[in-house]
């Protein structure tokens, strides 16, 4: 203990689908710097969406370097490194030479479609095949499918697997294996809020199923072992600006930001905002299955204590959308601009879109849906079409929480919120309004990363325990319900007629 007491700080490595950051925490959860790199997104034919995780390596150790140094600071201050990471993303590697197989097939990516109709068929529950076991529906989302598609696909690599020389990790494991070592050693393993979005983990046991392994063809020596959320793993080896720095705190990101936000009560809930949108309940240390579409997924675990569960919601597309507004049809220059540009009208014009580029995630889980703008007149400009992407994302989420609603059997009284997009007071409102409860944002946004440095500086004593989260959590804003109920309900009936305009799109003509 003497030793973590000298050392005053926590690094987070949070692993996003955009970008890498390295967010450096003193003991009160305060920010003490960042460091932050955006990284190749990759297109190869429409519905895919790749990274080279070559390029996630490399941005990792930039933002340590330069979180370090902008906090002027180095390793020997640091007690504990946690790591967060875009979730179902699949990397496939040579334990050999470290060189990955194939690039990481991104959690939105739904070229899969094809294996997951072939495995449906082989049982007559269909999609839910593996629901009662895992927690999820069978679809593109897990990882399952994607490890299969590049032992399918890729030359060689299913012999290489077989033959016991192929790893598999999700971007905490990439990460990790890499930062210990990599082929000197590094440490090959997950935490169990990952393990729980591959599709391979019994939700129960908290162990790979062999069985759906066998159904996959994916050979379990590929898995990394599971481990808790909250111990030493290892330490850092080979990026010298973290050697001998423990790496103790694993969680995926949505599970990281639901810690972060102090959400420990059964019943409590949050919301983040970052490239998609993602809600979770806390359920409690018994998993509850969803009749509502959504899905039952681990949510921490604390070195040898009971796991704690959570009912998820998934939204594919929510910051992303700005992003291809601003990138594919260069309607604003910066991200930034989408609030000012949406505020320029007083509503959306009639005007809704749905962005299902890759699908509909929860509750639909429709794969072959894709995004639709409708209601276009003339009178419409591009405020109005900045306004519904701004209310698309309060939209989905309000669906969600609908869902939420119907399977905990208690409504939730408010929505504790976080990620990038909480800044726009536009659509916080609207959340609000749309949603029907008081939405809350803390004084700390960057929830994920600050969860992840809770869980790594737990496990090594530099904070006690869940009540230091608590009492470090702070109310920042709120935003309350404003909206006349009747517009409200006009406003919601139309979006949910314009998702039914999304389904059935893709077929064989239309990919």
């Amino acid at each position: 203990m003497s030793e973590t007491r000298e050392k005053n700080y926590v690094l987070a490595i949070d692993q996003g689908t955009t970008s890498s950051r390295a967010i450096i925490f003193d003991h009160s959860g305060q920010i003490v710097s960042v460091g932050q790199k955006e990284f190749r997104q990759i297109f190869p034919n429409p519905g895919w969406v790749e990274h080279d995780p070559l390029d996630i390596w490399r941005s990792v150790r930039a933002v340590v370097a330069e979180a370090l140094q902008e906090a002027e600071i180095n390793r020997h201050q640091i007690a504990a490194v946690g790591i967060t990471n875009q979730r179902e993303t699949t990397i496939v590697w040579d334990k050999n030479t470290g060189e990955p197989v194939y690039n990481a097939i991104v959690w939105q990516d739904t070229r899969t479609s094809a294996i997951v109709r072939e495995i449906a068929a082989g049982d007559e529950l269909g999609t839910e095949r593996y629901r009662q076991i895992t927690g999820e529906n069978l679809s593109t989302y897990p990882s399952a499918p994607r490890i299969k598609w590049i032992l399918d696909n890729v030359e060689g690599a299913r012999e290489k697997a077989e033959a016991g020389d192929l790893l598999f990790g999700t971007p905490d494991t990439w990460v990790l294996w890499n930062i210990t070592g990599g082929v000197k050693g590094g440490v090959h393993a997950t935490d169990v809020t990952n393990a729980s979005r591959t599709l391979l983990m019994d939700v129960r046991t908290l162990e790979w199923r062999e069985d759906i392994c066998e159904d996959f063809g994916i050979p379990t020596s590929m898995l990394p072992e599971i481990r808790s959320s909250s111990e030493v793993y290892g330490y850092g080896r080979k990026n010298g600006l973290l050697v001998d720095t423990p790496i103790s705190g694993i969680l995926g990101d949505q599970q990281a930001a639901t810690f972060g936000q102090a959400c420990f009560e059964k019943g409590t809930a949050k919301n983040t905002y970052g490239t998609g949108c993602f809600t979770l309940m806390n359920t409690g240390e018994e998993p509850v299955f969803s009749e509502n579409g959504l899905l039952t997924t681990v949510l921490y675990q604390l070195g040898d204590a009971k796991p704690v569960y959570a009912l998820e919601g998934s939204v594919a597309v929510a910051g992303s959308l700005v992003q291809w507004l601003r990138d594919n049809l260069g309607l604003i220059t910066k991200s930034s601009e989408i609030g000012e540009l949406a505020s320029s009208v007083e509503d959306n014009g009639g005007v809704y879109f749905v962005p299902a580029f890759s699908g509909l995630f929860a509750p639909y889980w429709k794969d072959d849906a894709r995004g639709a703008i409708v209601g276009l007149t003339r009178y419409v400009t591009k405020g109005h079409i900045a306004r519904a992407v701004e209310e698309s994302t309060a939209f989905q989420s309000a669906e969600v929480l609908d869902a939420m609603n119907a399977d905990s059997g208690v409504p939730l009284k408010e929505l504790k919120v976080d990620g990038g997009m909480t800044h726009d007071d536009l659509l916080m409102q609207f959340q609000a309004d749309v949603s029907g409860v008081d939405v809350i944002q803390p004084v700390v946004a960057e929830t994920t990363a600050l969860g992840a440095a809770y869980a790594a500086g737990i496990a090594v004593g530099f904070w006690s325990g869940t009540e230091d989260v608590v009492a470090n959590w702070q109310e920042g804003k709120r935003w309350t319900p404003s909206m006349d109920e009747a517009e409200r309900d006009r406003t919601y009936r139309l979006w949910k007629k314009a998702v039914t305009r999304t389904f059935d799109w893709a077929d064989e003509d239309v990919k």
